[in-house]
């Protein structure tokens, strides 16, 4: 079950790319755009609060959240921009195999150096042969 969930976060990402793509050019403007897509998220998640009765969050919860984990949405936004400027210049294909690539590399330095308290998973030479073979499919993907 939970590689299907993976799976449809994965189809749910390319249609989000398509989307604020094509709201980028209803609107005529990238950040509008990535401004309607985080409301729109925000929204959701607010009604999935309200469907999973969770609590509110009291001020004294909220003084003990470190000042780097405020930033998600921060990071969340660098992506959404650049998704919504790359896309139609590069295509989707290509802006997704760019993007796991670049989570892959990413993620291979979280687990190596257990960043921000990720569990530490050393770089082998089998996880390394892995991001070779993401680098060589971005390149036959462009191709």
């Amino acid at each position: 079950m939970w590689f299907s969930l993976a799976a449809f976060a994965g189809v749910s990402f390319v249609f989000q790319q398509a989307v604020n793509s094509q709201l980028r050019e209803e609107l005529g403007y990238p950040f509008w755009a990535g401004f309607v897509s985080y409301l729109g998220g925000t929204l959701a998640m607010l009604l999935m609060v309200f469907a999973m009765r969770e609590p509110w969050l009291s001020a004294s919860t909220l003084s003990r959240v470190s000042m780097m984990s405020w930033t998600g949405g921060l990071f969340g936004a660098v992506y959404i921009a650049i998704s919504i400027l790359t896309l139609p210049r590069l295509g989707a294909a290509t802006l997704v195999a760019l993007i796991v690539l670049g989570q892959m590399v990413a993620s291979m330095a979280f687990d190596h150096f257990g960043i921000l308290g990720v569990p530490v998973h050393e770089i082998g030479f089998t996880r390394l042969l892995g991001a070779v073979f993401l680098m060589v499919g971005v390149i036959l993907v462009r191709v």
